[in-house]
This record gives structure tokens, sequence and C-alpha cells, in this order.
């Protein structure tokens, strides 16, 4: 029977949504776009930045929100992996990402991170899409969306993954 493609969860800590967050950057095949969604201050950048250490980034995570994006070139444990994260909240027109040259952060080596995607128009194209919404001052509820593109497997890797979030 196949994993489900839609999981939720309640997040009573910022503990919980690093570890939610680190679940899905083990699980994620490369060459795709995650979309992070959610009003100010609902995690975006702390999923973000729990994202990339699991994938072996040790130095500070920001939110890209003046530079629209900020790369990462992290040696892990499966070679050289590279993760441009992004924030459109100051996107002032979709038309922005073409010039900025969005197609050419597009490899099949590289993962996007993708905060405030609805201010990148059609040009975007989610793999993975998390919703994350406040539901305290630490606390979240998340979900987690596969697009059907994304491989059985990886989801169940998923699935085990979060299992184990305590």
């Amino acid at each position: 029977m196949p994993a489900p493609r839609r999981y939720t969860f309640d997040l009573p800590s910022e503990s919980h949504t690093l570890a939610l967050a680190s679940a899905l950057a083990l699980s994620a095949p490369p060459g795709i776009e995650i979309h992070l969604v959610g009003e100010l201050a609902a995690g975006k950048t702390t999923f973000s930045r729990g994202f990339l250490r699991a994938l072996g980034h040790r130095g500070a995570v920001k939110s890209p929100t003046f530079t629209l994006v900020e790369t990462y070139a992290i040696e892990g444990r499966e070679g050289l992996c590279t993760v441009h994260h992004f924030d459109l909240y100051r996107l002032g027109d979709p038309e922005e990402l073409h010039y900025m040259g969005f197609e050419d952060y597009r490899r099949p080596e590289a993962l996007c991170l993708i905060e405030w995607p609805s201010r990148g128009g059609r040009l975007l194209t989610p793999s993975i899409t998390v919703t994350l919404a406040a539901t305290g001052l630490e606390s979240r509820r998340a979900t987690v969306e596969f697009d059907s593109a994304i491989e059985e497997e990886r989801v169940a890797e998923f699935a085990t993954r979060v299992a184990n979030i305590k």
C-alpha cells in the first residue's frame, strides 16, 4: 500500500519544527522545489535552518529577505549538495524572477527552498509544499504535501523518519 502524500503535524516546540525539517531534508531528492508557505513568523526560516543543518551546513542561516536568495554549497555524506534558499516576500513582480535568472538555479543536483512562493507566479512549480501556521508562541501546525512526481520510495522514507519525531 503506498504511503500517503499529505501529512499534518502539530509541532509543540521549535525543536519539533527542526526535526520535521531534518526528516524532509534527508528524504528529499535533488532537483526539486520545496515551497514554504505561511504568514510572517510562521516558522519558514526556522524550517529552512533545520533543513540546511540536516544536510550538513554548520554556519548561520538567515532569511534572504533583502537579497532574495542565499546559496549554500554543502559537503555532506552524499557529496556536494547545493541549496538555494529564496525569500520572495519583497519581490515586486513575478517577472523579477525571470530577470534574476531563476531558471539557472534549477539544476538536477540542486534543491530550491522557496519562502513566499505565491509571489513568484507561474514560474514556480512545487515538488513539495510545506505549509506552516503558528498555533502558539513556539508551537506550529505543519502540512507537508508531496507532488505526484516525487518517487514513492522518498515519500515512504519521509514517513519512516517522521514516525520517530517525539
